[in-house]
C-alpha cells in the first residue's frame, strides 16, 4: 500500500498536528502528528510492510485508506484520474453556454482590455434578434443531443444588460424549451450593476434567473476612480443602491479588481457592505488582480498578468471583469498575487461572507465538452476567455465551417496540460491552470501555466479553518 499521490498536508505545531487533505476524494482529516509519520513510513517502506505494522498502525492504516489517503497501486491511482478528466469531459448532466448579448459597454474602465473607450460603442459588436433566434435554435437541438438534467445559461458582455430585448427573448424562449423538455433552468448575469433594477430581476425571475455577479473595485473613491462612466461620473452609488433594490429577490456576488493603487481599500468597502441592510443576501464576495498588459518589463506597483489578446484589437475582446460562465470561478487570473489574494480572502472571512477558498478550483469549462460561449455574432468559443480572437473560434452557430475553426476546435479537444506537471498532488482541483493564460503567457495552450503557489497559501488557511471548527465542535 501507498500513500495517495494526492495527499497535501499542513503542519499545525501548536496543536501537535498535521492537516491531512486528498485533493482527489476531498476528503479532509486533523491527525496526530503519528498518523503523519505512519504515512511517511509507507511511503519508504516496502509495499508489504504493512504486514509489520502494530494492529493500531494496521488500523489507522485502514481508515486512511477509506478516505482514499492510502492506495494499494500507484498506477491505477493515476488511470483514475485519467478516467476522472475523462468523465468531467463527456458529463451529460449539465450543459452550459455563456451568450456575449454585445461587446458594448457604458464604463470606461481603464485597465479594460477593450481598450478604446472614445468611440468603442460605434463599433462593438451587439448581437440581433434575428441572431438570438438562431442561437436559441442551436441551444434547443443541444439540449435534444445532450438532454442534460439542468441548463445554465449566462448572459455576459460587454455589459450585458445593454441589450436587454435579446436578454428577455432568449430567457423567456429558453424557459418555454427547457420546461418543455423537464430540464432545469439556471439563469446567471455578469453585470456592471448600473443598469440592473428591480424591473429587470423581476422580469427573468419567472424564467430562471436565479444570480447576478457585479463588480465593486474597492471603496467608493477608488471604485469610482477606476470603474467610472464613459463621461467621467462615478458610479459606485448607483451600483450600491441598485443592489439594495434587488437583494433577496435573486443571488447576488460581488467581485471586485484590485492592483497595488487600490487593494488596501477593499476592507473599507467590506466595512461598507457589512453595514449595509443586504449584507445577508451577499451569497458570495471575492476579489481577483486586475489584468494588465506585458508587452513592456513590469514596472513596480504592477501586477504582472497578461490581458487576452493583448497584440491584437482590443475591440473583438469581451470584459474580462470575470471570465467563466457565472461567478463562482475567477478563472482569468490564475497567477495570483499570493500575499494579497491571502490577503483579501481573510479579510473578507473577518466580515463573515462567504467568499472563494482559493483552492477547490477544479476542472474549469474548458474541460468539459458540454459548455459554450456564444459571441454576438453566433461564433462559437471554448471559454469567454477566448472570444477576443476570430481564430481561436471553434466553430458557429450556423454550422459554417472552415480551416480556421477547423484548427481550433481540434486544440481544444479535451485540454490536458495538467499531464506535464507529474505527479503534483494539485492536478485533480487545478488541471494545470488556465488555458488562456497558457496560451497568453506561454504560447502554448498545452503547457501548464502553474499557480502552485497560490493553492499552497490557501491550503494553509483552510488548514486552520479546519482545525479551528474541530475545536469548536469539541467545545
Amino acid at each position: 500500500m501507498y500513500p495517495s499521490l494526492f495527499n497535501t498536508r499542513v503542519p499545525l505545531p501548536a496543536r501537535g498536528e498535521v492537516f491531512l487533505l486528498n485533493t482527489f476524494t476531498d476528503a479532509q482529516l486533523v491527525v496526530s502528528n503519528d498518523v503523519a509519520e505512519l504515512l511517511d513510513r509507507l511511503a519508504e517502506a516496502p509495499a508489504d510492510a504493512v504486514g509489520a505494522f502494530t494492529p493500531e498502525e494496521r488500523s489507522a492504516v485502514a481508515e486512511l485508506a477509506t478516505h482514499g489517503f492510502v492506495v494499494e497501486d500507484r498506477d491505477a491511482e493515476r488511470q483514475q484520474l485519467d478516467r476522472f478528466f475523462q468523465e468531467t469531459w463527456d458529463d451529460p448532466s449539465q450543459l452550459r453556454v455563456t451568450i456575449l448579448t454585445t461587446l458594448q459597454c457604458n464604463f470606461a474602465c481603464g485597465y479594460c482590455i477593450q481598450g478604446d473607450h472614445d468611440d468603442y460603442n460605434k463599433h462593438a459588436t451587439k448581437m440581433s434578434l434575428d441572431t438570438a433566434a438562431r442561437v436559441a435554435a442551436w441551444v434547443e437541438s443541444r439540449l435534444d443531443e445532450v438532454r442534460p438534467e439542468s441548463f445554465t445559461l449566462t448572459f455576459f458582455g460587454g455589459e450585458p444588460l445593454l441589450n436587454l430585448p435579446v436578454i428577455d427573448y432568449l430567457a423567456e424562449r429558453l424557459w418555454r424549451a427547457t420546461t418543455a423538455r423537464g430540464i432545469e433552468l439556471f439563469i446567471a448575469i455578469i453585470t456592471n450593476g448600473l443598469l440592473l433594477t428591480p424591473e429587470v430581476v423581476d422580469r427573468l425571475t419567472p424564467f430562471g434567473l436565479k444570480g447576478v455577479k457585479i463588480t465593486l473595485d474597492g471603496d467608493r473613491d477608488t471604485h469610482d476612480r477606476m470603474r467610472p462612466l464613459r463621461g467621467g461620473q462615478g458610479t459606485f452609488d448607483r451600483i450600491i443602491n441598485n443592489i439594495r433594490q434587488v437583494a433577496g429577490k435573486c443571488l447576488i456576488t460581488i467581485g471586485g479588481n484590485f492592483d497595488e493603487s487600490s487593494v488596501d481599500t477593499f476592507p473599507a468597502l467590506l466595512d461598507f457592505l457589512k453595514e449595509q441592510e443586504f449584507a445577508d443576501s451577499l451569497s458570495n464576495v471575492f476579489f481577483k488582480p486586475i489584468i494588465r498588459e506585458t508587452v513592456k518589463p513590469v514596472q513596480p506597483g504592477v501586477i504582472p498578468l497578461t490581458a487576452v489578446a493583448a497584440d491584437g484589437k482590443p475591440l473583438s475582446g469581451t470584459c474580462m471583469t470575470s471570465a467563466g460562465a457565472g461567478g463562482v470561478s475567477p478563472c482569468d487570473s490564475c497567477h495570483f498575487v499570493e500575499e494579497q489574494m491571502g490577503f483579501l480572502r481573510e479579510e473578507t472571512k473577518k466580515r463573515g461572507f462567504p467568499t472563494l477558498d482559493g483552492f477547490h478550483n477544479g476542472p474549469c469549462e474548458i474541460h468539459k465538452r458540454h459548455a459554450h460561449t456564444i459571441g454576438p455574432d453566433g461564433s462559437l468559443y471554448a471559454c469567454p476567455g477566448f472570444s477576443s480572437e476570430m481564430s481561436l473560434s471553434t466553430g458557429h452557430i450556423d454550422g459554417r465551417s472552415d480551416p480556421v475553426r477547423e484548427a481550433a476546435a481540434d486544440g481544444f479537444v479535451q485540454p490536458a496540460a495538467w499531464k506535464e506537471c507529474g505527479d503534483c498532488s494539485f492536478i485533480p482541483v487545478c488541471a494545470g491552470g488556465c488555458t488562456v493564460a497558457s496560451h497568453t503567457e506561454l504560447g502554448d495552450m498545452g503547457a501548464p501555466s502553474c499557480h502552485k503557489a497560490s493553492m499552497e497559501s490557501a491550503l494553509i488557511a483552510l488548514a486552520h479553518e479546519a482545525a479551528g471548527a474541530q475545536e469548536e465542535e469539541l467545545v
